[in-house]
């Protein structure tokens, strides 16, 4: 069904839990690819046990490893400090074990630590200096992704990536989110064959409800590559209701794991 530009509005804001640009001020105008959460490196405990323990990174040296502009042909980098939430408090679920799933949707750690940076990647479909979107839905039919970077001391990126696996089953038929003041309430949650790529990955999908008008589908993607963790998240603010949901981009979590040391 089309609908116009003000109802997008209103549909954005009524997942902004998970979508996280949270637009105000509105007016009245997946199937399961893997039945494992995780690709490979699920037996985490005993290829660690004989490392040495991981020293976690700070935020700013997360920072320095987040994509920049000019390393992925296509997509722009921003750094998202207006569109994600600044820290867990500001995203709280009704069940504590699908925590984890709603922070990676929001560009925060998925597990215990403080060291935590995120910027976003949005598809660049500018072609020329005087190119213009014709309305304002045009302006939002662009697949963005949120990236997120945590890193851990020990075992914890471990831990976190098991409490994400265990999340998605635990979390199947659903749960209730908060965030900036929206309400939104996740109907189901599907387990997705990861990229591959780094130790360890665990994908997933959240089918949300969108108050009334229907529902939508968001894929997440997690990879840890040592101690740390890698979260993607994609969202088309123009396709919100329409039963399309945004692939995560290939391109941008090959480039950013390929960062991470």
């Amino acid at each position: 069904m089309k609908r116009s530009s003000g109802a997008r509005l209103c549909a954005t804001a009524a997942v902004g839990a998970l979508s996280l640009v949270l637009i105000t001020g509105c007016s009245d105008d997946g199937s399961k690819k893997d039945s494992k959460g995780s690709s490979k490196g699920s037996d985490s405990s005993s290829s660690a046990s004989s490392a040495p323990a991981a020293k976690a990174l700070t935020a700013a040296e997360l920072e320095k490893l987040l994509l920049a502009q000019g390393e992925v042909k296509g997509y722009k980098v921003d750094a998202g400090d207006d569109t994600l939430p600044k820290s867990k408090s500001e995203v709280k679920t009704d069940k504590p074990a699908c925590d984890p799933l709603a922070w990676a949707t929001a560009g925060l750690a998925p597990g215990e630590t403080a060291a935590n940076a995120s910027n976003s990647v949005a598809e660049d479909k500018v072609s020329g200096a005087t190119a213009q979107p014709e309305d304002l839905a045009d302006a939002f039919d662009i697949d963005m992704t949120f990236v997120g970077l945590s890193s851990y001391e020990g075992d914890g990126a471990e831990k976190a990536m098991k409490a994400l696996s265990d999340g998605v089953t635990a979390c199947s038929a659903g749960y209730g989110l908060a965030t900036g003041g929206e309400n939104s309430k996740v109907t189901k949650v599907v387990s997705e064959k990861g990229s591959g790529l780094g130790d360890e990955s665990v994908a997933f999908s959240e089918d949300v409800d969108m108050d009334g008008e229907g529902s939508a589908t968001f894929h997440t993607d997690v990879v840890r590559k040592g101690n740390t963790i890698a979260t993607f998240y994609t969202v088309n603010f123009a396709s919100l209701g329409s039963g399309k949901a945004a692939d995560i981009p290939a391109a941008v979590v090959q480039a950013q794991v390929a960062k991470l040391k």
